[in-house]
């Protein structure tokens, strides 16, 4: 079974950093896309930013220039550094994968980890 395993999160102050990681497992042998999104009270869950192998880096326009998301593939990670941070960053942050190689299946549904929270104070 697939799972996503997300870390990092917690209470930081305005300006300041964090780092965000997830691990994906299960028998994986590829994964087209990784990604983080994200859910403030009250709002809906977001595109935060995500890699797509061999084609495409993709940003919010909220954190670009803040955040950076890389990807190790030999490792079935992906990392969020998260710096110059906002109070308006205050989410839930979810670890994403999309299209997965998983044994000798495929699975082009969406798979999300349990989330994170993050707290930005001002």
């Amino acid at each position: 079974q697939v799972q996503l395993v997300e870390s990092g999160g917690g209470l930081v102050q305005a300006g300041g950093s964090l780092r965000l990681s997830c691990v994906a497992s299960g028998s994986i042998r590829s994964i087209n896309v990784m990604g983080w999104y994200r859910q403030a009270p009250g709002k809906q869950r977001e595109l935060v930013a995500d890699l797509t192998n061999d084609i495409s880096l993709n940003y919010a326009d909220s954190v670009k220039g803040r955040f950076d998301i890389s990807r190790d593939n030999a490792k079935n990670t992906v990392t969020l550094q998260m710096n110059s941070l906002k109070p308006e960053d205050t989410a839930v942050y979810y670890c994403n994968a999309r299209g997965i190689y998983s044994g000798s299946s495929y699975f082009s549904s969406d798979y999300w980890g349990q989330g994170t929270q993050v707290t930005v104070s001002s």
